[in-house]
């Protein structure tokens, strides 16, 4: 398949619609992404070979002008000295590069049809493989949610089986029976000399607290008082 055969089937083709009557969307958009870099590789290396023709062009049509001005100066200069003869041999050759000149010039306005004609190419190739790369993205991210969703339902059914709820009964009495055990490390062990000594200066705080209270109602003479009709009573 030529070139250009491929690149109109590329540009003609609904993307869309190919993926939808492929049996692998993924396989497919990934041979379809890799004609197209391909496609579009030769398209470009045609494009730099039409610019390097156009130059070559360019610099042969330069000496043709430059051989056929010095042929009319040649011809002026035979007329000068009475020589026709010479002057008309002149202006046969300058007849002759005038031909050749007018030649490439019609062949530089086909390599730059050509290149423009390339460059249209290489544009339209460029958008359709970006959206087919989008469109690859998008079915990769398909694909990785369907197979997490797949594997999500797999585990909610794996564990809604009889055999897995009572491995976490199982093992959740195991984790009680640890805890009861840690509790028990405990249970009964005496107070060691640092908690007794805590509990001195806790009960050393508690007569200070009782004996600053007696003091207050003892310098207080309307507690005093209160206190003996409450005893009276």
């Amino acid at each position: 398949m030529g070139i250009f055969t491929r690149f109109r089937d590329i540009i003609s083709s609904n993307i869309n619609a190919m993926l939808d009557r492929a049996e692998d969307p993924e396989k497919m958009i990934k041979l379809m992404i890799r004609e197209m870099e391909d496609t579009l590789v030769e398209i470009k290396a045609a494009c730099a070979g039409a610019m390097a023709e156009k130059k070559k062009v360019a610099r042969r049509l330069d000496e043709i002008r430059a051989r056929e001005e010095l042929w009319q100066e040649r011809a002026r200069l035979a007329v000068e000295k009475g020589r026709d003869d010479l002057a008309r041999e002149a202006l046969v050759e300058k007849r002759r590069f005038a031909a050749m000149a007018e030649k490439l010039d019609a062949d530089a306005i086909d390599h730059d049809g050509l290149i423009n004609q390339y460059q249209d190419d290489i544009q339209q190739l460029e958008d359709k493989l970006h959206k087919a790369r989008e469109k690859q993205r998008m079915l990769v991210q398909r694909h990785i949610h369907a197979t997490r969703s797949r594997k999500a339902r797999e585990e909610i059914r794996r564990a809604d089986n009889y055999e897995s709820i009572a491995k976490f009964d199982e093992l959740e009495q195991r984790i009680e029976r640890m805890e009861a055990e840690a509790d028990l490390v405990n249970f009964g062990r005496q107070p060691n000399l640092d908690d007794a000594f805590d509990d001195l200066l806790a009960d050393e705080d508690i007569e200070r607290e009782l004996a600053a209270i007696k003091a207050s109602r003892t310098h207080d003479p309307d507690a005093d008082l209160q206190t003996r009709r409450t005893t009276e009573q």
